[in-house]
């Protein structure tokens, strides 16, 4: 579930290529925490997109900061 209490609804995926080792290694380390490599995935590209918002909300920001000190 996310955050805000819905569902998945799967309507996309996405195909990367990584290194053997790379792919071994967080599958091995995704077992040992009970997570799904997926879910592991999911959480990591939340929390990255999160932590780097999108130019339009920066600007928005932005607007409202200067807004403040006229």
């Amino acid at each position: 579930m996310y955050p805000s209490g819905e569902t998945m609804n799967k309507s996309s995926s996405m195909r990367i290529r990584i290194e053997p080792e790379l792919h071994s290694d967080f599958l091995t380390t995704c077992k040992q925490q009970d997570k799904p490599a997926a879910q592991v995935l999911r959480e990591f590209m939340r929390e990255y997109v999160a932590r780097y918002p999108s130019m339009e909300q920066r600007d928005l920001f932005v607007a409202e900061q200067k807004a403040q000190y006229k």
